[in-house]
């Protein structure tokens, strides 16, 4: 209903390159742009999804949020203001037993692992994470999986309803998307009265809209490194200091290990809140007592230390719900240190938890015969080089029982502020045969897919940092800048690629898994995808691809590229 409009849109000055070009054989390429309006609310999942879309593009609430970066305390009483609007209270929130957790890398998948954890004891769990891969119901969860859609549009209309009603009485405001999936979030943990809410940071901490929380039960901080740099700061202190924000007064919390210059500022952060802070073990140190070796679900050296931090959260969230009256030992005055807390022994419980924890398109693995996809949404030097640590291992495995020849892909595209070139540096030691970039666009032409509409940035700004990123590839491969490149409609190609790799750009990402895979995976064969037709010299130029036994692709950069891959090779994801 609210999706049945729509514009063509094309990017006036990447339009004519994209002519210049000549990617493909058939017409000219076109996007969608889906343009919504408030509408009467109905009972569709898609209507509700379109509508949220609005909060993307709403022009208040981004003024909203311009202003309030400058003055980031304002973000929070905004919050409080949206979420009594919603019909809630702070105080309620108290209700949720909540394990708050933030970080730089990993702090998704150690709630993953805490989430499951708790879930095998026999537990009903709230679970709210950012980004959605496919759909964006994924960001709320109960016991592990997706609300359904029914319950989805539900509970969106009553909270949205609320919101809209009393927008004349505060000038027209509204929350913008992520403050109103929040809220959203929320609001169905307490409807769906959870035992225990897991809830993952957006940003930061301090200023995070989830730090309306008052009263976790226990706090969490995976790995800390450099991203969201104009938002948080432009150095590990003042990342730290931000993430150290969720702390409260008397609420245990647990970190990793971090860098020497972040864990004094969490040191220091824990003394300032009246916080109790301790760093966690190695993995390894748990397993004195164990018959065998800890299994994760999650694949990469680095998920070790977030399975670690996981046990604690965990461990400490049963001991406050079996033993409520146990203290746990404040911040002594006199301590000027951090406490080193001692492992214990997982139950078995906990050690089916690790193993039994999924989380998609972190070190990710799929095989569909000839074609095995690697998907990591990788978005920092510090996840991208853990990325590259796990392709290497897992590919090589694969590798030696491969059939015959295997080509090696890389999939990417970054996004915002993030230093593409410098990620890419890291990405050449894989030795990959193409290099194919393309913005998160999943198809030129499509249905009506709002869960994975994004309106904050252009179709040409998308592009053209594509282009971008081939030539910071070519330059890192010696391969020269050709910023004139015509790679796409040469005719003398050599059939054999040097093994610095050959690149290439596509508009969208069901395009450039077409052209990789060259009709060798049968779920992107399915004749109700569109296939665009491209040049003979694109299809000489895939002779590799087809001579190959096996294709391995790596797809990575982004957390929505490989989102936008998963709806095209994942089906069930999108149903």
């Amino acid at each position: 209903m609210v999706c049945m409009s729509r514009v063509w849109q094309r990017g006036s000055r990447f339009a004519a390159r994209l002519r210049n070009r000549d990617w493909f054989a058939g017409p000219s390429v076109r996007y969608y742009s889906t343009k919504t309006a408030p509408q009467i609310p109905g009972m569709e999942y898609q209507d509700a999804v379109c509508t949220l879309n609005t909060l993307q593009t709403n022009s208040s609430a981004l003024e909203q949020v311009r202003r309030e970066r400058s003055h980031p305390q304002q973000q929070l009483h905004a919050m409080r203001g949206f979420l009594e609007r919603a019909g809630l209270k702070v105080e309620e929130l108290d209700h949720l037993n909540i394990i708050h957790v933030t970080g730089t890398k990993g702090k998704g998948s150690t709630c993953a692992f805490t989430e499951q954890i708790l879930r095998s004891y026999g537990f009903r769990t709230g679970f709210y994470s950012s980004p959605h891969l496919v759909q964006v119901r994924e960001r709320i969860r109960i016991n592990g999986r997706p609300i359904g859609k029914e319950l989805f549009t539900k509970y969106f209309w009553q909270v949205y309803g609320r919101l809209d009603e009393s927008k004349d009485a505060h000038g027209g405001a509204m929350p913008a998307y992520f403050r109103f999936l929040t809220i959203l979030a929320f609001h169905v943990f307490l409807q769906e009265k959870v035992d225990l809410a897991v809830i993952e940071v957006g940003i930061g901490g301090a200023f995070d809209c989830t730090n309306i929380i008052r009263r976790p039960w226990v706090c969490g901080i995976a790995s800390l490194g450099i991203d969201h740099t104009q938002i948080l700061g432009d150095t590990i202190e003042k990342i730290a200091w931000q993430k150290g924000g969720i702390f409260k007064p008397g609420v245990p919390a647990f970190t990793v290990k971090q860098p020497e210059d972040a864990m004094v500022v969490l040191r220091n952060r824990a003394k300032e809140i009246k916080c109790p802070l301790w760093v966690c073990p190695d993995l390894e140190d748990y397993q004195a007592d164990l018959p065998e070796p800890l299994h994760l679900g999650l694949a990469g050296q680095h998920q070790r230390s977030n399975a670690s931090l996981a046990l604690q959260l965990s461990h400490t969230w049963l001991q406050k719900r079996c033993l409520p009256d146990k203290s746990f030992p404040s911040t002594a005055a006199e301590n000027t240190g951090v406490l080193q807390v001692a492992p214990f022994k997982p139950s078995p419980v906990m050690v089916k938890g690790l193993a039994d924890t999924e989380w998609p398109g972190r070190n990710q693995t799929l095989k569909h015969g000839a074609v095995t996809y690697f998907l990591d949404g990788a978005h920092t030097m510090r996840s991208m080089q853990a990325c590259v640590h796990w392709f290497r291992d897992i590919a090589a495995q694969h590798e030696r029982n491969a059939s015959g020849p295997v080509a090696r892909v890389l999939l990417f595209n970054a996004t915002g502020e993030r230093d593409s070139a410098a990620m890419l540096k890291l990405l050449v030691s894989c030795h990959f045969d193409f290099a194919v970039f393309c913005p998160n666009i999943t198809e030129v032409i499509t249905s009506c897919n709002a869960d994975q509409q994004n309106f904050n940035v252009s179709v040409e700004n998308m592009l053209t940092r594509c282009l971008d990123n081939e030539r910071s590839w070519r330059l890192h491969n010696s391969l020269g800048d050709n910023r004139g490149s015509q790679l796409l409609i040469e005719d003398t190609l050599s059939l054999v690629p040097e093994r610095k790799a050959d690149t290439l750009v596509f508009p969208c990402i069901l395009s450039a898994l077409q052209w990789i895979t060259q009709g060798r995976d049968s779920v992107l064969a399915d004749p109700a995808k569109t296939v665009l037709p491209v040049k003979p010299s694109v299809k000489t130029k895939a002779a590799p691809l087809c001579d190959a036994a096996e294709i391995h692709v790596l797809i990575t950069g982004s957390l929505h590229l490989v989102g936008g891959a998963l709806k095209h090779l994942d089906t069930a994801s999108s149903k």
